[in-house]
Parts: C-alpha cells; structure tokens; sequence
C-alpha cells in the first residue's frame, strides 16, 4: 500500500493569528491615513518649549543688537553738528521726551512689590478653592503694575527688564512672557517715585485688594518693601506702536 502523504498540515493558532494580525495592521494603517491627511499626528504643542526657547534667544540676541545701535545713535547725535541751532532744539526736545519713553538710565527711591505662588499642598486647599487660586496670574502682575503708574511712577522694572506704559503682561500657565522672554516666579515689579505715595496707591487699588485676600486664604505670596535708591537702564524695546495711527482730526 502507498502511503499517502499530506501537503497541508492541520490549523496551528500561529496560521489563524497571523492573517488576522495582518488585516488589522492594514486597518490601522488606514485608518491612520484617513485621519492624518498628509499632516503628523502629532500636536504642535509638543515643539512649543522649543520655539520658546528659541525666541527668547533671538529676543535676547536683537536687544544686544539694539542697544549697539543706540549707542552709535547717541554718540554720532552729540558729535554732528554741536553749532547747529536746530540740531540743539530738536536734541532737547529729544532729551525731555527721553524719560517719558524709557530711553534714559533712571536712579531714585521706590518700591519693589513681590508676587510668588502659594506653598499651600493641593491636598489642603479650603473648601471652594481650586489649584488655580494659589498661582499668581496674569491680572495679578497688572493689578501691581497699574497701580504703580497711578501712584506716579517716574520708571519701573519687571524681574530683569524696563518696561514702559505700553509693555504687555502676559501669563502662560504659571510662567510670565515679557517682551519675548519667560519668567518663573516669584515675580519682582520695581517702581522708581515717592515710596509714601506709591504704597498708598497699591493699597487703594480694589484689584491688589482682591490678591491680597487668596494672600490671607491660601498663602499667595506678597511683600512690600521701599528703597532710598534704585538704579534702572534704559529701556531697549522698539516705542513705535505696530498698530496705533495718528487721528488726522485731532
């Protein structure tokens, strides 16, 4: 008798498994596809530290570059044409606008004001209170600042840089973004005026009162303290308003 031999060998799970595998891998595939539509999958967001980073390096290498020309823009304003009658008018007037935008080093007393993030763990906060309310936030740092203008600042600085009315205070998250560079807390906002006369507007101001009662709630940090002297440098941002026009009426 011939002895017959199969060819085919009886299912295994291995030969059920694989084809299945397959038909899924293929769905996925496709289905990944679909959704892409020729874009990545992944968020944007996960590059933004890194665009961050590397705007606030460029920031910091074109404030270099400004302050440079600046330099060379005083120095060839007081060497042309020191006979020149028109030349000195328009250069005083120059000089007494000077301070109004920040272009001048300033020294006198003032006030710093601290703002820093609560200590309080998340798994004690009171009843009512949520993780948001022991961060400083965006309209906090304004509140400060606003009330310092009213108070009669002569100049003012924020953590390491001059600001002037026009600076934008902006928060992302618990970080702040002043002209193009990030900042942690706690925040230092510095004002040169009459110490007496500044406290007494940041006391008088509703917003600051509303941060000082999350201060006695749930320990949001705030000092105030005054100084005989402060050393502040010019400001070195651009003054011309990208948006703003000259009301022709007027």
């Amino acid at each position: 008798m011939v002895e017959r031999r199969f060819r085919t060998r009886r299912p295994t799970v291995w030969s059920v498994l694989v084809p299945v595998v397959a038909i899924l891998a293929g769905i996925l595939f496709a289905t990944s596809g679909s959704v892409a539509q020729g874009r990545s999958l992944r968020s944007d967001a996960a590059g933004l530290p890194d665009i961050i980073r590397e705007q606030t390096q460029d920031n910091a290498r074109m404030t270099e570059e400004l302050e440079t020309l600046n330099a060379e823009v005083d120095a060839l304003t007081l060497g042309g044409a020191p006979g020149n009658a028109e030349v000195e008018e328009l250069k005083k007037k120059g000089d007494a606008l000077g301070l109004a935008a920040g272009r001048t080093d300033v020294e006198g007393p003032g006030v710093e004001v601290q703002l820093t993030d609560s200590k309080l763990p998340v798994d004690q906060l009171p009843e009512g209170f949520s993780v948001d309310d022991i961060v400083v936030h965006q309209q906090d740092v304004q509140a400060v600042v606003n009330a310092l203008w009213a108070g009669g600042a002569e100049a003012m600085m924020i953590q390491d840089q001059r600001i002037i009315a026009t600076s934008a205070v902006r928060c992302v998250g618990n970080t702040l973004i002043l002209q193009g560079r990030v900042y942690s807390p706690p925040y230092r906002i510095r004002a040169i005026g009459e110490p007496a006369r500044l406290r007494d507007m940041l006391n008088q101001s509703p917003e600051v009162s509303i941060y000082q009662e999350y201060v006695r709630a749930v320990g949001l940090g705030y000092q105030v303290r005054s100084s005989d002297r402060y050393e502040f440098p010019a400001y070195a941002g651009s003054i011309t308003p990208d948006y703003a026009t000259v009301d022709d009426d007027r």
